[in-house]
């Protein structure tokens, strides 16, 4: 079975879910022996996650500007019947090809407007229309498609979850903080906000709780950096945050370690990664139970219905108490340990041969 792997993501953004499902997947078709292609632009990349990986068999697949390529279908000839899978919502017209599109989320479609959202919109919808396999990586975002999307036809989604990385792990108890990078956040006793802030994350919820909450506690924000909006909204609480970025993934492991919790007030996600993050290193979650969360959080989080920061105050105070605390960390490692990135793969190459014996 012939694959080829459109890498068009690298050269769209730095970091971010829809990297990190692309990298997991393609690391390991890469390693193994199989007949396995990857086509990318001839353009720079600055993703973090593409400097992982050394393609074995890889291809320049134009010297049209990304720019444009990015909205063009995949052309180059083979004679061999394949799979085509984009990590970006670009598919092959070849008669001898099968194509799998994966739908992370609807955000553009909900959070956008004009012609960015009619951009989103319209691309997704080309590629759905030549999709033989859909893969999309939770419930919710299978019930988001059929709403925005009713032709399509139901028999050919697969849903498959995303995993979480082996790189999260509680750190055992020889580990010398002290050594550590940004040890002047561990000796303080934080909230956690992992991620972007874009309107739907509620960042400013995230502010607003803190600022109802005793002056021991500060937010570390890991992520890009603060925009001149955000940074105004930080004032009501000056001296009580830190932002660090470019993070990665071995340090991320070490301040979710040390948090007091995760606080992800989102209020839709197709999946929400950080959770399992957060679950794996004994770090608690207080987020909502919108969108995919609860699918992915089960009874392992501490789910608030309703944005309100007062709300959110007072789940994270219910941590303070040891017990209940201990009961949500025990349940949030059983919680992640229903969800890898094996399991992701195993259930992708499988869909692949179904798909490609059709």
């Amino acid at each position: 079975m012939k694959i080829i792997l459109d890498n068009l993501i690298y050269f769209l953004q730095n970091s971010g879910g829809g990297s990190v499902y692309w990298t997991e997947i393609v690391k390991r078709l890469n390693d193994k022996n199989q007949d396995v292609y990857f086509v990318e632009p001839q353009a720079l990349s600055n993703n973090n996650f593409r400097k992982e990986i050394d393609f074995k068999n890889l291809s320049i697949e134009s010297k049209i500007p990304l720019s444009i390529l990015r909205f063009l279908d995949f052309r180059q000839k083979i004679n061999d019947k394949y799979i085509f899978h984009s990590s970006y919502y670009r598919v092959s017209n070849a008669k001898n090809a099968k194509n799998i599109v994966t739908i992370h989320d609807f955000t553009s479609e909900k959070y956008l407007t004009g012609l960015r959202r009619w951009v989103h919109y319209t691309r997704k919808k080309h590629a759905l229309k030549k999709a033989d396999g859909i893969i999309c990586i939770s419930q919710n975002t299978k019930k988001d498609l059929l709403e925005y999307h009713k032709f399509i036809d139901k028999n050919k989604i697969k849903i498959i979850y995303n995993g979480v990385g082996n790189q999260f792990f509680k750190l055992n108890e020889s580990f010398d903080k002290h050594q550590f990078k940004y040890k002047e956040i561990l000796e303080k006793k934080y909230i956690l906000y992992v991620g972007h802030r874009t309107s739907y994350k509620n960042f400013d919820v995230a502010v607003k709780t803190i600022s109802l909450l005793d002056k021991k506690f500060i937010l570390v924000i890991i992520g890009e950096p603060l925009k001149v909006k955000e940074k105004a909204m930080l004032e009501t609480i000056s001296d009580r945050y830190t932002v660090k970025s470019g993070i990665n993934t071995q340090d991320l492991n070490v301040i979710y370690n040390f948090a007091f919790c995760l606080l992800y007030p989102s209020s839709y996600e197709g999946f929400g990664i950080p959770i399992l993050e957060a679950m794996k290193t004994h770090c608690p979650v207080v987020t909502t139970s919108m969108s995919s969360i609860p699918e992915v959080a089960g009874d392992a989080a501490l789910l608030i219905d309703t944005i309100d920061p007062k709300l959110f105050a007072e789940e994270i105070l219910k941590l303070e108490n040891t017990d209940f605390r201990s009961n949500i960390i025990s349940k949030g490692l059983l919680q992640a340990q229903k969800f890898s990135w094996d399991k992701c793969y195993n259930e992708v190459l499988e869909f692949y041969k179904e798909i490609y014996q059709k």
